[in-house]
């Protein structure tokens, strides 16, 4: 009998390029999705990797076997989401670190979007410095169907790259782009077939990995200090969670556990 696979996030440097690394999300039978476990793993990951690895030029993000990464593992939900310190717990002490240590390292990222990059894929691809998006990837945070907003600081990143008025789109409406789509936004750089992403992200990472590496840590430093920069109050962030224990919100997270239509009334 084969061992189960489990969720995980794997680190390992690439088999032929010496100075790039992979990063893989899995979650098997969820098309990658991220549960609490892989959120922290991909926190330990990038927390003070440009330290430890200081001959690294590039890191390709990429999920496991042709996904990229379908969003938050929502079987885990109702553990966390209906009680409102917990959820703030989730969101603010295992999401947000998790992406902000993407954010602040300073070895390039690549993103390698296959398929799915949806809710937490989003977020994770926004943290990336390079997108390359396959033809049938989608993208978008239809979390409205699930009762629930995007949090502070997961927003924040989302609207850095995306804009406001794409992040307003896919948020209100629950829409999906598609690659096309989020290319003339500027939410990927490159759009190619799909059999050719895998390819064309590593190409990417060469082309990063001949360049000065102290520049290109250089660079991100500045890119970081001229990118907008949103912050929130003890405040804002308790209004923000207070929707916790209204009764859509649960009833978004099971209705899709349940497989049915949700019936929200407003609360």
């Amino acid at each position: 009998m084969s061992a189960e696979l489990l969720p995980e996030v794997r680190y390992e440097r690439h088999a032929t390029l010496p100075d790039v690394a992979l990063v893989t999300l899995s979650n098997p039978g969820k098309l990658n999705a991220v549960n609490v476990a892989m959120w922290r793993a991909l926190r330990a990951i990038f927390d003070g990797l440009a330290e430890r690895e200081p001959t690294l030029r590039c890191v390709v993000v990429r999920g496991e076997g042709g996904t990229f990464v379908s969003g938050g593992d929502i079987e885990e939900f109702p553990a966390f989401r209906f009680d409102e310190a917990r959820l703030r717990d989730f969101h603010e002490n295992i999401v947000a670190p998790a992406l902000d240590a993407m954010y602040r390292c300073d070895i390039p990222l690549v993103a390698q979007i296959e398929r799915a990059c949806v809710g937490g894929g989003l977020e994770i691809a926004c943290q990336c410095d390079l997108r390359i998006a396959g033809q049938s990837s989608r993208f978008g945070a239809p979390i409205a169907r699930l009762g629930f907003p995007m949090a502070c600081d997961e927003l924040a990143g989302v609207a850095r790259v995306a804009g406001l008025a794409t992040a307003a789109e896919i948020l209100l409406e629950a829409r999906l782009l598609d690659a096309e789509t989020a290319l003339r936004r500027g939410l990927v750089q490159r759009v190619v077939y799909d059999d050719e992403v895998a390819a064309e992200a590593e190409a990417t990472a060469q082309r990063i990995a001949a360049g000065a590496p102290r520049a290109a840590r250089l660079n991100k430093r500045a890119l970081r200090l001229v990118a907008p920069q949103f912050h929130f109050s003890e405040a804002q962030r308790a209004e923000f969670a207070a929707y916790a224990t209204g009764p859509d919100h649960r009833e978004g997270i099971t209705a899709f556990i349940e497989k049915r239509k949700p019936q929200f009334t407003g609360n």
